[in-house]
């Protein structure tokens, strides 16, 4: 109970500094929102997909976009808590030493999630529908916190081990555009032989094609399962090796 009260008083603190300055909410979601109104406005009548509104195909992989752009910055506030020494502070307390990192943590959660949902907010106003019913919302919903949690626990290792700044955030462009080359805004029917290869076998691909078809109501394939394997795999491998680092470092 300690240590829930303990990480409850640290995602307090957390949330405050993202309240007080909500301009990193907007930029997270901004870059995601520019390529979707692109993506449909400018390129969505040259490609066919098969649907007949563009954003409805497109949206699950802007989603991902915009949550692996905004764990960049849970990277960035863990550096800049140990730069400062606050960490070391907090260690000096009596409190758990595992809340100080799953404050952060709870924070990339919630953060994101306001995120996801002023897309999600633009897209309606671009047309999205969705036939999903209300369990077919919560499994997307699941998802997606599945998604934002793994990387997250990946965003604490640089933040813990960075140098630099822009160190602690650079990991997350790769993670950025691996969505481009994915089902996310093209079927990979339509890709070279080599790079189709790539990216049916990639995490986004299972993982937009599993919101897609909660969101459509479709029949759900081994899609879900692969999405759930590839992001429990991750969290997983990330949440030891961010464990073991943590240790060390602190």
């Amino acid at each position: 109970m300690k240590a829930l009260k303990d990480t409850g008083i640290l995602f307090d603190r957390s949330m405050k500094h993202i309240l007080r300055s909500p301009d990193t909410i907007i930029t997270v979601a901004i870059v995601p929102i520019m390529i979707m109104l692109l993506f449909v406005y400018v390129f969505g009548g040259a490609i066919q997909t098969g649907t007949d509104n563009y954003v409805d195909y497109l949206l699950p992989g802007i989603l991902l976009m915009a949550i692996s752009s905004g764990i960049s910055y849970t990277a960035l506030r863990l550096f800049t808590d140990v730069q400062k020494g606050i960490f070391q502070r907090f260690h000096s307390m009596p409190i758990a030493r595992s809340s100080v990192l799953w404050g952060h943590v709870l924070t990339s959660l919630v953060s994101n999630a306001i995120t996801v949902v002023i897309i999600f907010l633009v897209s309606l106003l671009m047309g999205f529908r969705s036939s999903a019913g209300l369990l077919q919302w919560l499994g997307v919903a699941g998802i997606l916190l599945l998604f934002t949690l793994a990387l997250t626990w990946v965003a604490v290792i640089p933040g813990l081990t960075a140098k630099t700044a822009d160190g602690a955030s650079v990991f997350a462009y790769p993670l950025m555009f691996l969505p481009f080359i994915s089902s996310a805004f093209v079927p990979t029917a339509t890709m070279p032989t080599a790079i189709r290869v790539f990216a049916e076998n990639q995490p986004v691909t299972s993982i937009v094609d599993t919101i897609r078809t909660l969101l459509y109501s479709e029949p759900m394939g081994n899609d879900i399962w692969i999405a759930l394997a590839w992001c429990v795999g991750i969290m997983a491998v990330a949440w030891m090796i961010a464990m073991k680092v943590y240790r060390r470092v602190h």
